[in-house]
């Protein structure tokens, strides 16, 4: 049976496994939910995720109820409820939100998380959601601490945790929301800056901003080229539900898609423009990025370009011409190169 450290951590604690209706958030993809069972045969396991690869993992598991989606939302009441630590602190913070509506005084809430991640801070963090807050283990590089919701009785509002900022580039101005855990979530990050101030001067037809994030990209491109059709698309439901608050507010539309690299776009675009994920939790991580530009060739229409952005000491440009041919350097500003390839046929 293969369990990750963390599930590792959990099955160490089995007397504080045994539940009934368990709800598993972010959690890695192992056989944690076989584990749970064989404690409790008649358990019914949820797996929620806001990360797409995370949801399309946990859906070979049959037995498992899956919901991917930015916030949580159910008539059961969980009475255990396990967290993977997230990277972003504030994530967290909507993460017990959330849980308000979905548990009672009497749910056992665990948290494990990789040392490195932050959670030694937890006690600190939770202090106004939290009755305790008690480290249980410690292995594997792992802590794992149990904790109950104060405020399991506060009604969840969505709209509470938009961040809002505005973002100026030339002569254009746009607001722009973001939910935590989303890149960039409270200003604009200095690689898309580079980016949309060394965009190619005509960008025209179907559009797709990949890795999306808040929709920066698309918003920008929204507004300043007029003859674009936009389609936004990320890993993240907290990513695409933020694009689309901000294509909103900028009076913009798009199609939004979930999908992991490029699993589920299936169209082909004249633009594909990105500011493409790197980093993955705290380990850097790059497959994501580097499988989506192997593989982008096929979405693009006929003298179709790519345009993205990434850090200098990132060796992209390799794996883009192996894809699409001869790739032209925009710009190296601030540690950021800006590549742009465009296909021929």
């Amino acid at each position: 049976m293969y369990l990750s450290n963390l599930s590792q951590v959990l099955i160490r604690n089995e007397s504080l496994l045994l539940a009934t209706t368990p709800l598993l958030i972010n959690m890695p993809n192992d056989e944690l939910s076989q584990s749970l069972t064989s404690l409790n045969k008649e358990c019914d396991i949820t797996y929620f995720d806001n990360n797409f690869e995370l949801h399309q993992q946990h859906q070979q598991n049959q037995q498992c109820h899956c919901v991917f989606a930015a916030h949580y939302q159910t008539q059961k009441k969980h009475d255990l409820v396990i967290i993977q630590f997230p990277k972003s602190k504030q994530e967290l913070l909507f993460t017990f939100a959330m849980l308000a509506q979905c548990s009672t005084a009497e749910t056992r809430i665990l948290i494990v998380g990789e040392n490195k991640s932050g959670i030694k801070s937890i006690n600190k963090l939770l202090k106004e959601q939290t009755n305790f807050c008690d480290k249980i283990d410690s292995a594997r590089h792992c802590t794992l601490v149990e904790t109950q919701l104060s405020n399991h009785h506060r009604v969840f509002n969505l709209e509470e945790w938009f961040h809002y900022y505005n973002v100026a580039i030339g002569s254009l101005t746009f607001k722009v929301a973001a939910l935590p855990g989303v890149f960039s979530q409270a200003k604009l990050d200095t690689g898309t800056q580079v980016l949309l101030n060394n965009l190619p001067k005509e960008v025209t037809g179907k559009v797709l901003d990949f890795g999306c994030g808040a929709g920066v990209i698309a918003c920008y491109l929204g507004l300043s080229c007029s003859q674009s059709e936009l389609t936004l698309a990320d890993v993240s439901a907290l990513a695409l539900v933020s694009s689309e608050k901000t294509l909103s507010l900028n009076g913009l539309t798009g199609k939004v898609i979930a999908t992991n690299s490029l699993s589920d776009i299936t169209e082909k675009y004249q633009h594909v423009i990105s500011n493409p994920p790197f980093h993955q939790g705290i380990k850097t991580h790059y497959e994501a990025t580097e499988r989506f530009l192997a593989g982008v060739k096929k979405h693009l229409n006929k003298q179709g370009s790519l345009t993205i952005v990434a850090n200098s000491f990132l060796k992209y440009q390799p794996i883009i011409e192996q894809s699409l041919g001869q790739t032209e350097i925009l710009a190296v500003e601030r540690g950021f190169t800006i590549y742009h390839a465009r296909l021929k046929r």
